[in-house]
């Protein structure tokens, strides 16, 4: 364990760094209008100078030193745009707790709802509850998201009487975003936990506790559901984090004041600073989510070893 767990942090390291690099060199390609205010106000001396001043006329790979060692200390620059000249990290610390808490409640929602979801689907396989389950489901997963989160904020709000402008003081503008969020995850959880649960209820230890007389409840419940919500336990930290992080459209949609309206301002304001922290905010999530999904994996289920040969991965 205590190797496999060495080897998977040193691989998500390695392509951390990787993607630290990739998106600096790539932030670096984009027009320099993104680290000016009042750009076309400038003359070309103060441009160099600028540019000078925050070492973007050195060469690429001293910048990318200077980087990393910034980075070190906890320092990302400052916004050009968004907030001019405001440390990157006091803005995030202002918009992370919001996202945060968005996630959380809509992650929450999906579980709860999800799982059992999934769960009846594959104890009525066949039946109406499945074909209902399913309908969502490929509902879900053939519309495109932007439909059905312009549906629910369009009905929702003239329905709930709930104001279409987020206001975090106001717990109800938090029912349209959570319930938005939490759809997606919702039709995964259930699809895939579906999935796992049909295939564990074909294998000869389920029908060996048929055959000996093991009530149906008791088999789904104790046997099936718990070796095929293993599985799934990889993907729940990712989809956890990525969620908790904050979704760039619902956010944007109802103007909640976290990551994802951040996200979008700062693209369309070309606060190039600002964007390249956020975008490797998003990257830090989603390795770290990969990562405890793999952990998670072996210390609930411990026939799997991913330290040999025959279990890696």
């Amino acid at each position: 364990m205590a190797k496999y767990l060495t080897k998977r942090i040193g691989r998500s390291l390695i392509t951390l760094v990787l993607i630290i690099c990739v998106v600096f060199i790539l932030m670096r390609m984009m027009p320099i209008e993104g680290y000016f205010q009042n750009f076309e106000k400038l003359s070309d001396e103060q441009i160099q100078s600028g540019l000078r001043e925050m070492g973007m006329l050195d060469p690429l790979p001293v910048q990318l030193v200077h980087f990393f060692q910034n980075m070190f200390k906890g320092d990302f620059g400052v916004s050009h745009k968004y907030r001019v000249n405001v440390a990157v990290t006091e803005i995030l610390r202002d918009k992370i707790p919001v996202s945060i808490k968005l996630g959380s409640l809509s992650i929450l929602v999906s579980l709860v709802l999800g799982i059992p979801l999934g769960t009846m689907m594959a104890r009525f396989k066949g039946k109406w509850f499945d074909k209902f389950g399913t309908l969502f489901i490929v509902f879900i997963e053939a519309v495109p998201a932007v439909v059905y989160h312009l549906l629910i904020q369009m009905y929702g709000t003239k329905w709930l009487n709930i104001p279409m402008l987020f206001d975090g003081a106001d717990w109800r503008c938090w029912i349209l975003p959570v319930f938005s969020m939490s759809l997606g995850n919702i039709a995964y959880y259930g699809m895939w936990l579906r999935r796992y649960m049909v295939d564990e209820a074909n294998k000869d230890y389920v029908r060996l506790a048929r055959a000996k007389g093991v009530s149906e409840n008791k088999v789904m419940f104790r046997h099936i559901f718990r070796n095929a919500f293993v599985p799934m336990v990889q993907y729940l930290p990712s989809s956890f984090l990525n969620t908790v992080i904050g979704s760039i459209y619902v956010e944007s949609l109802y103007s909640v004041p976290g990551m994802g309206g951040l996200l979008v301002n700062c693209v369309k304001g070309s606060d190039n600073t600002m964007v390249q922290a956020i975008v490797l905010l998003y990257a830090t999530v989603g390795v770290i989510g990969l990562l405890l999904g793999d952990v998670l994996m072996t210390v609930l289920d411990p026939r799997i070893s991913l330290g040999g040969k025959e279990g890696g991965r």
